[in-house]
């Protein structure tokens, strides 16, 4: 796959589920000036239907194309799958014999990245984890764009280079797996540390931010073992932190607005990371013990 040149000129996108994140990525593109898709169901797909735009809570707005499915007679440029993993299977068989150019997909997995590129031919396949924080709030998109410290990523620079020019600063990660893995670890414990203090109204008790901790620690630690070192490396040295200062972090960590806005999404995506990290190792590993302890 060749570069992008200094000036991407208007492709023909379709984004494969409009949550926050793809809500983000559509609208993003689409003020860049690409002709973006907009691949919805339900109540999503009505207001799409309704407002043709993703109008974020500012008052922003970014016209698309609202559709039910996907046209597999329609050569896209790209295609975007920004559904959750465990979602995913019921859509391959319409990737796989859609005409797109390129398949992207944009998730938390532990999974085999190998797997998606089998299923829509390594040629076409791609992969960018976007360092967004974003949700949906009666339809209209509040989102955050991370551009210092942890950036969104991309399998290839044609796909950072795109993104970065549609204002979502995106690096390469040559090894992608490695880091899906050690993240799926963090994410699962954040997002059930923010799903804990959103429903309880107050952040995590002590023995509650401990067990976290401790899950943190066992969860990098079992990413090691699969022969997969953490990364980056600053991830592989968490777990050797004390867990009492961990636990301090995460403790201060449960009581911050932004934790508890992402807590607010609920419980189904942390259980889902911490359900799919069990399926890499035995039953009786003592590290899934601990993710298992803080599964919402």
């Amino acid at each position: 796959m060749t570069d992008a040149g200094p000036h991407d000129e208007a492709l023909d996108v379709a984004i494969v589920g409009l949550g926050a994140i793809g809500s983000t990525l559509a609208h993003r593109l689409s003020r860049a000036g690409h002709r973006v898709t907009a691949i919805a169901r339900g109540d999503r797909l009505r207001r799409l239907e309704r407002d043709r735009a993703i109008v974020t809570i500012e008052g922003s707005s970014a016209p698309i194309e609202p559709r039910e499915a996907l046209d597999p007679a329609h050569a896209h440029d790209l295609v975007l799958v920004t559904v959750l993993a465990h979602q995913l299977a019921p859509l391959l068989p319409s990737l796989r014999a859609s005409a797109a150019r390129h398949v992207v997909f944009a998730f938390n997995t532990v999974a085999p990245l190998s797997t998606l590129a089998d299923a829509v031919g390594p040629e076409r396949f791609g992969f960018v984890f976007p360092g967004v924080v974003a949700s949906l709030e009666d339809g209209l998109l509040r989102a955050q764009i991370v551009s210092i410290g942890q950036r969104t990523l991309a399998t290839h620079a044609r796909w950072a280079a795109l993104l970065t020019r549609a204002g979502i600063p995106t690096d390469v990660e040559p090894r992608m797996q490695a880091w899906l893995r050690a993240h799926a670890v963090i994410i699962s414990v954040v997002l059930s540390m923010g799903s804990r203090a959103h429903a309880q109204g107050r952040g995590l008790d002590w023995s509650e931010a401990r067990a976290h901790a401790l899950a943190l620690r066992a969860g990098l630690t079992f990413v090691r073992r699969l022969g997969e070192p953490p990364t980056p490396r600053f991830v592989a040295l968490l777990p050797r932190l004390p867990p009492s200062l961990v636990a301090t972090i995460l403790f201060l960590a449960s009581r911050t607005a932004l934790v508890r806005r992402v807590g607010a999404a609920g419980p189904s995506e942390p259980r889902a990371l911490v359900d799919a990290l069990a399926t890499l190792g035995p039953d009786d590993a003592t590290e899934l013990t601990a993710l298992r302890a803080i599964r919402p």
